[in-house]
């Protein structure tokens, strides 16, 4: 039988980082491909602890069917939670629970996003998101990065030139791949900018709790005094992952759209997931659980930059970053990118091409990420000292 696809996912392609995963699963590899949490960072104890008592105490709130716009109590903490820690939320705004921050990204844009509508975001960024928005065939427009985030000079020209622009998205914190903070004055033009030219914002911020250097910033959603902000959050990176619990904090007639195409795709998220972030957050000290994190991770992140001076310098350089979970790397001129990420690979060592995260993989690119989260401290420095080998060979 010959399957004719809609139009709508004909051109899709399959993620160059799940096709690395491929690789990855391979225990004989060398992943540093993967976004994954650190296995230690789990807080597996207290969450069997939840479970157990969950299903001894209350075993039919777990197995029911629940309401789709989330548990409501964890809707509550939460709305209280961010409005006291990030300034987050105004009367005009509510809040759905969703099955991981993904489905934020492809239930807004099933709800605002028209075919061919323009959706302008940074180059680089995320992958997944980048293959939601060319599921409803929106136009992608990429804007440069400087070293404190979007370039607004070329923002302001892309609003001023670029058709039907539906809303500009941005990761301002740790950006993945790029490992970007956007700064102050430019989180505050970008918000400018989106009023003036009446376009929303889509603000992802899934790893804004995991900073290991300097002051936190603001959210760009804590400026939202005219409802074009949606805010995504996650405990992917927090609590689970494979819980799949997340959050979309935006205007009330957005987030109500969001809900009936919610109930067309699950009907709602796992509620034994949300109890059990719900409870871990009220029933034990998150805020030292967060510590814990960051602790864990900055020494991951120490490990990595010794290693990198070590055998990638001067070849190899990398963007600066002070918290999330990876690094962008920059090849020297006249190396091509996805031959060297291929020769990894025959050294069993598994990074991403840059290219998987521009809105054209046909755009020259010469940089690859590396995560540094998820290998353990053996398979890193073993896994960067490859890496130098492989340039060396090359150069």
């Amino acid at each position: 039988m010959e399957y004719k696809f809609s139009d709508r996912v004909l051109g899709l392609k399959p993620s160059a980082i799940r096709e690395i995963f491929k690789y990855a699963a391979d225990p004989s590899y060398i992943s540093l491909s993967a976004g994954n949490p650190a296995p230690e960072a789990f807080p597996a104890k207290e969450l069997a602890a939840i479970s157990a008592k969950l299903m001894q105490d209350e075993p039919i709130l777990a197995l029911q069917y629940s309401v789709t716009e989330g548990y409501p109590l964890l809707r509550q903490h939460l709305t209280k939670y961010m409005k006291e820690t990030q300034s987050i939320g105004r009367e005009f705004d509510d809040i759905l629970i969703t099955t991981g921050a993904q489905q934020v990204m492809d239930l807004f844009s099933k709800s605002v996003l028209n075919e061919g509508e323009t959706v302008i975001c940074e180059a680089p960024s995320f992958i997944g998101s980048l293959n939601d928005f060319r599921s409803y065939r929106a136009k992608l427009v990429g804007i440069p990065m400087d070293p404190d985030g979007m370039n607004t000079e070329a923002l302001e020209k892309a609003l001023q030139t670029e058709k039907n622009v539906k809303f500009i998205y941005t990761i301002p914190n740790f950006q993945n791949p790029s490992g970007i903070t956007m700064s102050l004055e430019k989180r505050k033009k970008l918000y400018e900018l989106a009023k003036k030219y009446e376009v929303m914002i889509l603000e992802d911020n899934p790893y804004g709790d995991l900073r290991y250097e300097g002051e936190a910033l603001p959210t760009i959603k804590s400026f939202d005094e005219d409802g074009i902000v949606m805010y995504a959050g996650s405990f992917s990176k927090v609590i689970s992952p494979g819980m799949r619990v997340a959050y979309a904090i935006g205007p009330k007639a957005v987030i109500q759209k969001m809900t009936v195409c919610k109930q067309g795709q699950d009907v709602h998220t796992n509620i034994w997931s949300q109890v059990l972030c719900y409870r871990f957050m009220t029933e034990y000290d998150f805020d030292a659980h967060l510590e814990n994190l960051r602790a864990i991770y900055t020494k991951k992140r120490q490990l990595l930059l010794g290693l990198m001076e070590e055998h990638l310098a001067p070849h190899i350089t990398w963007d600066d970053f002070n918290g999330g979970l990876f690094a962008w790397c920059h090849l020297p001129k006249g190396i091509d990118m996805m031959t060297f990420v291929q020769k990894a690979l025959e050294k069993k060592v598994c990074v991403v091409p840059g290219t998987a995260f521009l809105t054209s993989e046909n755009e020259p690119c010469d940089a690859f990420r590396i995560n540094f989260s998820t290998p353990t401290d053996e398979q890193l420095t073993k896994g960067i000292k490859l890496l130098g080998e492989t340039i060396r060979e090359m150069i």
